[in-house]
Formats: structure tokens, C-alpha cells, sequence
């Protein structure tokens, strides 16, 4: 009985309208047509002799006299199998076409874009086995149409920019193309569908698939040559490539030549500043008080006995960046405590008392009696601030670090100011102080 009921679920279902006593010979040719088109286990046994309205499947109106002009074909659920037997668009008013859910294979119809059923409203091909592209214009053909079901078959290539136009489409409500292989742009016109319709489909991309925007086209490099014009690649020349060649080189010379330039010009100011130093005088006793210019002289001292002076009036004069003496440590009571100030420094008079690596000490007796040392610091490249964090951490006393009281910081020159210890040197403490050598 369920066998039977499968079978005869391949029924027509038949609208008539009346139009005559007899069924038009067209409508009941495409009916045998159809029939003998589709294959099945048990093809129905439609026998030509009677009358078409006793075939099974068929159904006339009340009457039972005349057959209407077929409107709806249902054939859904079924084993139908082959491609889909172009009689059935022999039906030019055929409404509805229902063939979802059987092994149906072959191309969609292209008829159906070609205008064959121009009253078609419903159209339902699902879980077949149709593959090939989606024809162009297809609702162009049938502008009437409401519901257009394409899912769960192999149909593969693009959506047709062209399938809806010059108004066609606009009464299409249902729309579904899910579980193809379809890829490529949605078009605009289809944008309006919900991303189910376009489901299982990893080709396709744009709207309403927001996770999946197409790629902006990028212009192929060098622009697009006009039509019937051929471009033409230009290869350099040996003689061209040896000039780039030659050129390059010419170029790195000159470079290389520029950074042994400046490197020298470094060096010699390098080394005119350590000869300054090396000039300079040993120490002499009985300093005599600057001079009104403010020079700080002594006895017999060279220049290098000025260069205290020099740093501090260069620091007076007004740089770019001007500097003060800071004092730092203990200043308070029970501490000994400086109150002179940079001009008073360089009024100054001074003596060298050695040279170092980090640069030459001199001490300094002020207007007013009081002997300080003043190390004078060379080539020592720091910010101000970083100048002050390393002086005040280096102004921690200690019984046996000579106290540092003061710097003067300059673009130009960094002071040091400690306390005078009358009782000589480290080396001569541990040496002797060293007698001079008798020329005979």
C-alpha cells in the first residue's frame, strides 16, 4: 500500500478552465510527451484510447466534459531521473512547476529564459541533481514569477549579472540558490534575499554576505594599453647598464671620501686640544690676584693656567645655553659652607695641579682667602640633567673621598668644584715629592 501511495503521489495537479468540448491536441500531446520523458520504476499506464480526463493523475473539471488549459504540475518527492523533458514547456499557461526532490540531472531548461512559460509564477527544481551554469535572463523569461527554487543541486559559475533586468524580477519574493557551487559577485538585484538563500556556497561573496565582501579589483600595473596597440618592452643597453654601473661606484666614492674627510677634520681638533694640554706649564707658587680684565694670571703660567678663566667667563658671557654654579652636599651648620658665586671664580687666580683622563685640576685662590679646586672636564657629552643626578650622587661624603661642593654646567664646559686639601697629593704621600734633576 505504501509502495502504491509513492506512486501515485506522481499525480498532476490539474486547474481547468473551460475553453471546449474537446482538449486542445497541444495540451494533450505535451501530457504523452512528458510522460514518455520520464523515466520510472512503474511508468503510469496512460491509455490513449480513452478519454484524457480518465488518465491517471489528471483531473477535469466538475463536469468531467472538457479538459482545462494546464496551470499547476506537481511532481515533487518523486524518483524522477534524466534531464527535464522539454515538453513541459510546451505549457503556455502553466503557473507552477513543482519538481523538487528527485534525481532530475542536465542543465535548468534554457527555455525558461527564452520566454517559453511567460505565466510561470512558481518555480521549484530543489534536491535534483541539475548542474551547469544558471542561465542568463532567466527571470527576463518569466517576469511573473514569485518563488525561485534552485537549492541542493551542482549548479556551478556565477549569478548572472544579467538574470534580473529592465524591471524583470521585481515581483520575486522567495529566491534560493543555497548548496550549489556557485561562486563570483552577488548581483545588486539579488542583494535584497537573506544570506540563507546564498548558504553552502563558498564561492560567492558581497552582499548580504557581510563576512564575505569581494575583493576590490586592482588595476594591472602600468595602466591598461589602448586596444589594437601592442606594448613594447625597452631593454636597456650594455653602454646604459655600465653608466648606471660606473655611476653608482662614483657615488660610493665620493661618499666614503666625505665620511674620511669629516673623520680626519674630528681627529685633528682631537688632537690639537690634547697638544694645548700637554703645553701646559708644571705647577708654580706665589700666585699674584687677577688682573682688572678679569684674566686670572700667575707668576709664570701659560695659557693653561688661564683655562678656569676661560671656561667661566665663556659661561658669564651669556651662551646659548647659560650656567650658574650650583653647590651641592652639606651646607648647613657644622659643614663648611662657599658663598662665592661664578664671578667670583673668575676673578680667581690658579694654578695647574695635574692632568687626567677626564680632565685638567687646578687650584683656585678667591678675592677673599679661600682655596678651592676646580677640575676643568674634557670631552663629556650629557644632558643637564643627567649632569646634576650624577654630580649630587657623587657628592655623598666619605672620610676618604675628597668632598665635591659645586659644579658649573655650559654647552661647552662642565666645572667641578671640591675642597683644597693643603696636605698634598696621593703620590706624594706615597712617593715623595720629586727633586729636580741637576743638569751637570
Amino acid at each position: 500500500m505504501g509502495r502504491r501511495a509513492l506512486l501515485l503521489a506522481l499525480s498532476l495537479s490539474l486547474s481547468l478552465s473551460l475553453v471546449a468540448a474537446d482538449p486542445p491536441e497541444r495540451e494533450r500531446s505535451a501530457l504523452q510527451a512528458f510522460q514518455s520523458g520520464t523515466p520510472h520504476e512503474r511508468p503510469l499506464q496512460w491509455n490513449t484510447s480513452l478519454p484524457t480526463c480518465s488518465w491517471t493523475g489528471v483531473r477535469c473539471d466538475v463536469s468531467n466534459s472538457t479538459l482545462q488549459n494546464l496551470q499547476v504540475l506537481s511532481l515533487r518527492d518523486n524518483r524522477l531521473a534524466g534531464p527535464v523533458p522539454p515538453d513541459v514547456l510546451a505549457l503556455p499557461r502553466l503557473r507552477a512547476l513543482y519538481l523538487q526532490g528527485n534525481l532530475l540531472s542536465g542543465a535548468v531548461p534554457p527555455g525558461l529564459a527564452a520566454g517559453m512559460l511567460p505565466a510561470l509564477q512558481h518555480l521549484a527544481l530543489s534536491r535534483n541533481q541539475l548542474s551547469g551554469p544558471v542561465p542568463d535572463k532567466l527571470l527576463v523569461g518569466m517576469p511573473r514569477l514569485r518563488s525561485l527554487m534552485l537549492d541542493g543541486n551542482r549548479l556551478s559559475g556565477g549569478l548572472p549579472a544579467g538574470s534580473v533586468g529592465g524591471g524583470a524580477g521585481a515581483r520575486l519574493e522567495v529566491f534560493n540558490v543555497s548548496f550549489n557551487d556557485l561562486d563570483g559577485p552577488i548581483p545588486a538585484s539579488l542583494a535584497r534575499f537573506p544570506p540563507e538563500s546564498f548558504a553552502g556556497n563558498p564561492g560567492l561573496c558581497g552582499a548580504p554576505l557581510v563576512d564575505r565582501p569581494c575583493p576590490s579589483p586592482s588595476p594591472p600595473p602600468g595602466g591598461v594599453p589602448a586596444p589594437g596597440k601592442e606594448t613594447k618592452k625597452r631593454k636597456l643597453s650594455g653602454a646604459a647598464i655600465v653608466a648606471i654601473a660606473v655611476g653608482c661606484g662614483a657615488a660610493a666614492l665620493l661618499a666614503l671620501l666625505l665620511l674620511a674627510l669629516c673623520a680626519a677634520h674630528r681627529h685633528r681638533r682631537h688632537s690639537e686640544a690634547a697638544s694645548a694640554d700637554a703645553k701646559a706649564t708644571p705647577p708654580t707658587r706665589g700666585l699674584t690676584p687677577s688682573t682688572p680684565s678679569g684674566d686670572l694670571t700667575g707668576g709664570d703660567f701659560t695659557s693653561s693656567s688661564k683655562d678656569i678663566s676661560a671656561a667661566a667667563a665663556a659661561g658669564a658671557s651669556g651662551c646659548a645655553e647659560r650656567g650658574r654654579l650650583v653647590f651641592v652636599g652639606k651646607q648647613g651648620p657644622g659643614h663648611l659652607r662657599y658663598s662665592f658665586d661664578l664671578e667670583d671664580l673668575l676673578r680667581a687666580s690658579a694654578e695647574v695641579l695635574g692632568k687626567g683622563g677626564l680632565g685638567t685640576s687646578y687650584k683656585a685662590v678667591l678675592e677673599e682667602g679661600t682655596t678651592v679646586v676646580v677640575k676643568r672636564l674634557r670631552d663629556v657629552a650629557a644632558a643637564r640633567r643627567e649632569f646634576a643626578a650624577c654630580v649630587e650622587a657623587a657628592a655623598a661624603e666619605h672620610r676618604n673621598l675628597v668632598p665635591l661642593r659645586g659644579y658649573y654646567y655650559s654647552k661647552d664646559e662642565k666645572l667641578l668644584v671640591l675642597d683644597y686639601l693643603p696636605g698634598g697629593s696621593l703620590s706624594a704621600r706615597l712617593h715623595g715629592e720629586l727633586s729636580s734633576i741637576s743638569a751637570n
